[in-house]
Formats: structure tokens, sequence, C-alpha cells
């Protein structure tokens, strides 16, 4: 089973929250453990929160979601100056309200990639492994798949 979901937004907040609810639909849809859904929906409110707050102002952003089997990964590219991933801590600033998102990422990500193009944007790649209720579309379609390959 691969699924795939391309979203070009503009990059403003209200772009988060729907981005949100398209991708959480579709994973309901496919019977998704809510638990997992609900670790995705967090990673990505934070990598999209980045965008909003980092890029390059007026410019769009993309969020790809691609669902393959038991497999769920995320990216997020957007045209901004970009960032060095290593040189944020890994443990923010106690009293700062800022420079949580990355921590959270890699917390609730099965695998975590940052890439950065200086003046030409960043890319946020997030990996969740997925579990389907019993019976779920979602689970049935996957099994298919695996017994075909």
């Amino acid at each position: 089973m691969d699924i795939s979901l391309d979203l070009l937004l503009p990059r403003e907040t209200a772009s988060v929250p729907a981005t949100r609810k398209i991708l959480d639909a579709s994973l309901q849809a496919l019977g998704v453990d809510e638990e997992i859904r609900g670790d995705i929906e967090i990673m990505l409110t934070e990598a999209c929160t980045n965008v909003i707050r980092h890029a390059r102002h007026g410019d769009d952003y993309t969020v790809r979601a691609a669902i393959h089997d038991e497999r769920c990964v995320i990216k997020v590219i957007d045209s901004g100056r970009g960032f060095d991933a290593e040189r944020v801590p890994p443990e923010p600033d106690p009293v700062s309200e800022h420079g949580r998102g990355l921590m959270i990422m890699r917390s609730l990500a099965d695998d975590v990639r940052f890439d950065s193009y200086p003046e030409d944007g960043a890319l946020v790649a997030l990996e969740k492994h997925l579990d389907y209720a019993a019976g779920s579309i979602g689970g049935r379609l996957a099994e298919n798949h695996a017994s075909k390959g």
C-alpha cells in the first residue's frame, strides 16, 4: 500500500491546523492507532510551526506525507534561509519559551532528518511506524501488499 499527500501551503498560522486535520483524517480512516496519530500530529505541528516562524516571509511551504504499509514519512519543505540542526542545543534553555520543537520531534519520531540548504531552504523528514486496529482498512491493505511482495 502506498498513499501520498502533497500539500502546498501558504506560510501562515491557519495552515498548521488545516494540515494536521487533513493528515489525521487520512490516518484515522486507515485505522492507525490513536496514540501514534497523536504523536504524528505533534511532530507535524512542530515542523510546520518552525516554518511559520523561521522561513522567509510570504513564501509557501510543502508538506509531503507518504504512507507505505506500516510506515509514515512526513517531509516539511520550506524556502527559508536554512539552519544547522546540530547547532541547536539538545536541551532547550529552561526559561525560554522557544527551542523545544526539535527536541519534541526527535523524541516522538522513530527517525528524524534535518537537511539545510543555506538561502534555499530546509527539509525536515519525520518517520513513524504505524500500528493499525484489528480489521482496519490500513491493516488489511498493508497485509495484502506484504503477502504479494
